[in-house]
């Protein structure tokens, strides 16, 4: 996560640096995404039960059959990407306002989130599409209208600036009627950011979840389980 101060923001035409994970040297293997795609949809149908976990096809119209998780893709092997650099900076943007960093775990873009997000949506899959279409009008709202209150783009906003654009957004039920397609799009997002963060190892990690891991020592049921089953 970028560290931000509570200062002014980047003023509009004023040349960027930038750093992290949105770099092209740190971008995630693209099988590795894929394959994280893919293993977080039951994830994120706990989140959304409309979701591509649901009702996946084994074959999308126009494209053919689905990856071979063993080969590594290089760019247009598969479905071409979606993000455009500012895209991918708008992304991380709200996946940190939404799963920030803390004392347990780094923010949703230290993990490659966006990028997990950008392969959801460029899938050829019908709910993906749908998606896409959710996702990139709801980042060119959010950029607009980052512009329109604070006169900068939504990843140059500092986080308070941020938070106030979010907090219109961040309901369905209480948004303003000029925010409701807004909020339906913040919705969406934060499915995705949460289904993303919350199947890596470090996401697994920070709500304690164990898996598939053996424990010490099993001394069989309680005595007041036996007792109850009708076994003692």
């Amino acid at each position: 996560m970028n560290h931000e101060s509570e200062g002014g923001a980047r003023p509009l035409g004023a040349p960027r640096i930038t750093a992290g994970p949105t770099d092209q040297a740190t971008r995630l293997n693209r099988r590795d995404a894929i394959k994280w795609m893919l293993s977080a949809t039951a994830t994120i149908a706990i989140l959304d039960r409309g979701s591509f976990a649901a009702s996946a096809p084994a074959a999308a119209k126009g494209y053919g059959t689905d990856p071979d998780l063993l080969k590594d893709y290089k760019p247009g092997d598969l479905w071409p990407l979606t993000f455009t650099e500012q895209q991918r900076l708008i992304a991380a943007a709200l996946c940190d306002v939404i799963i920030p960093a803390d004392a347990k775990s780094p923010a949703a873009s230290t993990l490659h989130v966006p990028e997990f997000i950008d392969e959801w949506i460029s899938a050829p899959y019908p709910d993906h599409v749908t998606d896409r279409g959710t996702v990139l009008n709801g980042l060119a709202w959010l950029d607009a209208e980052s512009k329109k209150r604070f006169g900068a783009e939504f990843a140059d906003l500092v986080l308070k600036q941020k938070t106030a654009i979010c907090d219109d957004i961040c309901s369905q039920a209480k948004a303003k009627p000029e925010f409701k397609t807004a909020a339906h799009f913040f919705k969406k997002y934060r499915e995705l950011t949460a289904g993303g963060f919350y199947s890596t190892p470090e996401g697994s990690k920070d709500i304690g979840y164990v898996g598939n891991v053996p424990i010490a020592t099993f001394d069989g049921p309680t005595p007041a389980a036996l007792k109850f089953l009708g076994l003692t």
